[in-house]
C-alpha cells in the first residue's frame, strides 16, 4: 500500500502508556523523515514530533517533549511513538506521515512538508 499504516492505539487511564506503530510497504521508512500528528475532536491536526532520515534527529512540540520518544526499527521499516504518562488531552486520533521528499536534512512539525497519510490510530485518555 503507498500510505503509512498506524497501530497500537488504544484506551488508557492518565499516567499510562501505550505504542504506535508506523509501517508501509511501499517507502523504505529510512530514506524519508516521517512525522507524527494527532488531531482531537473538534481541534486542527498538529504536528508533535518527527524524525529525520539522514541524521536521525528528532523534534518534539513542547506538549509531549519528555514524555513521547519517536524511534525507527529498519530491519522492521517501522516507525515507533512511545507514549508515556499520558493525559487526557493527549485523546485524540494519531496519525503518521511520510516526507514529501527524501534524504532531506531534519525533519518539520508543520502537515505542508508530508505527501502521505495514514488513516490515524485513536488513543482515548480518562482521568
Amino acid at each position: 500500500q503507498s500510505q503509512p499504516v498506524e497501530s497500537g492505539g488504544g484506551s488508557v487511564h492518565s499516567g499510562g502508556s501505550l505504542r504506535l506503530s508506523c509501517k508501509t510497504s511501499r517507502f523504505t521508512l529510512n530514506y524519508y523523515a516521517i512525522g507524527w500528528f494527532r488531531q482531537a475532536p473538534g481541534k486542527q491536526r498538529e504536528g508533535f514530533s518527527c524524525l529525520s532520515s539522514k541524521d536521525d534527529s528528532t523534534m518534539y512540540a513542547d506538549s509531549v517533549t519528555g514524555r513521547f520518544t519517536i524511534s525507527r526499527d529498519n530491519d522492521k521499516n517501522t516507525v515507533y511513538l512511545e507514549l508515556n504518562n499520558l493525559k487526557p488531552d493527549d485523546t485524540a486520533t494519531y496519525y503518521c506521515a511520510i516526507d514529501r521528499q527524501a534524504a532531506r536534512s531534519g525533519c518539520a512539525l508543520s502537515l505542508m512538508e508530508y505527501n502521505y497519510w495514514g488513516r490515524g490510530t485513536e488513543v482515548t485518555v480518562s482521568s
